[in-house]
Order: structure tokens, then sequence, then C-alpha cells
């Protein structure tokens, strides 16, 4: 059987000589932004990593292959891509199977970063539980990837168009540690302070590594949820978001709009409503996370 996963030359070598290097997911690039936003947003967060002292390693699943470490041209065209399958545990196998392409959201992004080594991965925000979840059952991937795969996630808290409380009582069910940077309560997103206490925060990013390295130590699985606020001057607060939010959710139960297909047509219709501020905002806490986890993958690997 071939290898699960294809190394870039990059990837390989960052291997080799024991450099630290951040996972990177590909939704970003497929179903997060227009064209050519996503593409330019894609390459700045890999600019951002390597600014900071690690090595990017986009994943994803190009005809078939899954890969980790994605060139300027793929990146480009998989940007310009259409019918890409958004791939999590449940049909990452299928795309591969199938030769698709494909761009993988937070749980798909594990199992790949795990797959080539990796232990540390930026993204925006994670899934969870859907508001309505009590009927409609709809609760992500991303949640039980935690409980599984020991790869420790830099974001800005769950998306804040989620039940966040639900959501962490699910990682809580499933003994998923949430731990905030610098502040006693989660980040919601575009907003730096959802109101709702963090599990767990620490002062610095060292301290993080510090709590990682012990959860190794005592043979826990699984990996680590990180909460990093938005930085000040980007947020948007939370008391306007709520009422845009709540619009949005209203317009998508009114268009019938369920599943894989929610998420990306919540972010897209909150664009529209903000006058494309929330695009702008999205994509400065991405950059802000990138730079927290590189800083973290320096940190596990010293």
């Amino acid at each position: 059987m071939n290898t699960p996963i294809t190394l870039s030359s990059e990837i390989q070598q960052a291997k080799d000589n024991q450099q630290p290097i951040v996972a990177l997911e590909s939704t970003i690039i497929t179903h997060g932004m227009p064209y050519p936003a996503n593409r330019d947003t894609a390459l700045e967060v890999e600019a951002t990593v390597r600014h900071h002292g690690a090595v990017p390693a986009t994943i994803a699943v190009i005809n078939g292959e899954l890969r980790a470490g994605l060139d300027r041209d793929t990146i480009d065209a998989l940007a310009q891509a259409s019918n890409v399958m958004k791939l999590s545990r449940a049909d990452i196998a299928f795309a591969v199977a199938a030769k698709r392409h494909g761009s993988t959201t937070v749980a798909a992004t594990m199992i790949g970063a795990h797959l080539a080594g990796i232990a540390v991965f930026a993204t925006g925000g994670i899934g969870g539980v859907h508001r309505g979840a009590q009927e409609s059952f709809d609760v992500s991937a991303d949640l039980h990837e935690f409980a599984k795969t020991p790869v420790h996630v830099v974001s800005a808290g769950a998306k804040a168009i989620l039940d966040i409380p639900k959501t962490l009582e699910v990682l809580e069910t499933l003994g998923v540690p949430v731990v905030t940077l610098g502040q006693e309560n989660l980040p919601a997103f575009w907003s730096r302070d959802s109101g709702i206490a963090s599990p767990l925060y620490l002062p610095s990013v060292q301290d993080i590594a510090a709590f990682i390295r012990s959860r190794k130590a005592l043979q826990l699985s699984g990996g680590v949820l990180i909460g990093n606020p938005v930085p000040e001057d980007a947020e948007i607060p939370r008391t306007v978001m709520d009422e845009i939010i709540a619009t949005a959710i209203a317009e998508s139960d009114a268009a019938g709009i369920t599943g894989k297909a929610l998420t990306p047509w919540l972010l897209g219709r909150i664009v529209e409503l903000t006058d494309g501020r929330s695009l702008a905002t999205n994509q400065q806490l991405i950059f802000n996370n990138a730079a927290i986890a590189a800083e973290l993958a320096v940190a596990l690997n010293a």
C-alpha cells in the first residue's frame, strides 16, 4: 500500500532537520472566501508561519493524493477549482479512493497532520454544536477528533454562529482540554470575548507548551484546543455580531440550508451583512492564530 500522505520537499526537509512545523487547513481556500482573497489569505498565512520561525504545511487532497505542503501554483489552482469536496473524517478516504480534489476541515486536517507527524495546527475557528442541535443533531466531527488525535489546535474559539455553551459541554464530556491564551473568557471568533468563562487559561505560549508536555508525560490521548482572541483593532464587538448572526441564521432556516453547506453559507451571508467587515476580521484572526501556532511549535520543538 502506498504511503498514506505525501510530504512536499519543503516539509520532508523540515522533518529531516527537526524544524518546527505548523499544519494549515485548506477549506479556507475552497469554502471560506471568494477568489482571489482565498488564495492571497492562504499564502499570507503561510508567510506568517514562516515569519514566526516555523514551516507551514497546508493539507489537502489533490487528485486523490493526501498532501502536506502545497506549492503556490497548487494553492492558486485549488482556490479557483469547482466541485472540491469538503472533507472530514467520514469522507477523506472516499476522496482518496475516488481520486478527487478535497479541502480539509479541522477534523481532516488533524488526521493529515498526525499522519505527517505534525503536532500543531492553526485554523480560524473550530466547528461545534450548531444552534438548534437538539432538533437537527448537527454536531461537527471536529469535536470528536480532538479526543482521538494528538494534534494541538490554535483557533479564535468555536465559530460564533454555533452554540458555544453546548460545544463546551461536548468537549468536556469527551475530555478535551480547552485553554484560552491571555484571558479568562473564551474568544468568540470575530469577537474577543464570548462572555463565557474558559475552562482553563494560561498567560503565555510557553505555559501552554508546558501544559502540553505534561499531558504527553501522563500519556493522555487527544489534542488541546487553544483559544486565541482576535487582535483588539480587528474585532467586531459581540453585541454587534449577535444581531447579525441571528439574522443570518433565520435566513438560512427559511431557505432550508443544512449540513455541510450551512457553515460556508452563513459565513458568506455574514460578510454581506457586515459589508465585508467580517471577512477582514476573519483574515486578521487567522494570521494571529498562525503566529501563535508557530510560536507554540517552536516552543514544543525546543
